[in-house]
C-alpha cells in the first residue's frame, strides 16, 4: 500500500515543528550567548527549523511505518523548507537575513 503525507498531517506537523523550532532556537541562543559565540539569529532560526522539519518528518515516517520513497523524501524536504519559511516569515526578517548574509560574506 502506497502512503504519502496528507495535507492535514502536513499542517499538523508544521504546527508542532513551529513550537519545537522556537524552543530549540531559544536553547541554542542561550548556549551560544553563554559561550560568547557570535551568530546571525535569522540564519540560526532558518537552519534549526529546517533540521527540525526534516528530522521530525523522518521520525513521523518511522513511527507510522511509512516507507522512505522518493515522494516522501520530497515531502520531508518541503516540510523543512516550510518550517524554515514559517520561522523566518515577514519582510523585515527577510531583509535582515539578506543584510546578515552580505555582512558575513
Amino acid at each position: 500500500w502506497w502512503q504519502v503525507m496528507t495535507v492535514p498531517m502536513f499542517i499538523t506537523l508544521l504546527t508542532a515543528f513551529s513550537a519545537i523550532s522556537s524552543l530549540c532556537t531559544e536553547a541554542f541562543k542561550k548556549m551560544f550567548d553563554s559561550a560568547g559565540i557570535k551568530y546571525a539569529s535569522n540564519i540560526l532560526v532558518f537552519i534549526i527549523a529546517c533540521v527540525v522539519g526534516i528530522g521530525g518528518t523522518a521520525i513521523y515516517y518511522v513511527f507510522s511505518s511509512i516507507d522512505f520513497d522518493t515522494i516522501n523524501v520530497i515531502c520531508m524536504i518541503l516540510m523543512g523548507l516550510a518550517s524554515s519559511i514559517g520561522a523566518t516569515v515577514g519582510y523585515d526578517k527577510v531583509i535582515q537575513t539578506i543584510a546578515q548574509l552580505n555582512k558575513s560574506a
